[in-house]
Formats: C-alpha cells, sequence, structure tokens
C-alpha cells in the first residue's frame, strides 16, 4: 500500500472548525478506502480551511470563498488521486448541475 494518497484538511481552531474537517475527512476516507492511507487534520488560525492531497492544494476556503460541498471535494480529490475511479452518484449529480452547451 505505498502507493496511497495522503491528505491533509488544515483548519481553523480558533473558528471552531474542527467538526467540519473531521466530517469531511470521514467522507474521503470512506470513498477512497483504497486510495487514501491517511488523512491528517491539522489546526490553524486565522480563518484557515485547505485541504491537500499528495502535497497539491485541492480547496482554499480563501480562494473559493466557502466551503466545499462533500461531492465537490470528492470530485477533487478523486481527479487528483484516481482519476479513472467512477464516483457513481456523485458523478451523475455532476453532470446533472453541468449547463449544456
Amino acid at each position: 500500500m505505498s502507493d496511497v494518497a495522503r491528505i491533509e484538511i488544515t483548519y481553523c481552531r480558533q473558528c471552531r472548525w474542527l467538526l467540519r474537517a473531521a466530517w469531511l475527512a470521514q467522507e474521503l476516507l470512506t470513498t477512497f478506502e483504497d486510495e487514501v492511507g491517511g488523512v491528517t487534520l491539522i489546526p490553524g488560525t486565522g480563518g484557515v480551511f485547505t485541504v491537500y492531497a499528495d502535497g497539491e492544494l485541492v480547496w482554499s476556503r480563501k480562494e473559493q470563498g466557502r466551503f466545499p460541498e462533500a461531492a465537490e471535494l470528492k470530485r477533487l480529490v478523486r481527479d487528483r488521486i484516481a482519476p479513472d475511479r467512477p464516483l457513481g452518484h456523485v458523478d451523475r449529480k455532476a453532470e446533472a448541475e453541468t449547463p449544456k452547451e
């Protein structure tokens, strides 16, 4: 299992975002049982909420101006660590939300 990804979620402890970070960690661990070797929760300050997958930034609350939806974060992490892996209903929901040209 040396090819498993590592996820890091840095959350603002002053803002009390630990529960949100822990919930998203659980969602990622459940979805990517074979692809993720662990999720590290890192307490921070100053309103930080970031998610890194194998050292690559996949979400920043500061850049996005909001928290990620669980399905949205799963797609972003999947695209980084297992791009060929289908996400079932999460992918179907994203397709339904994508505007047709």
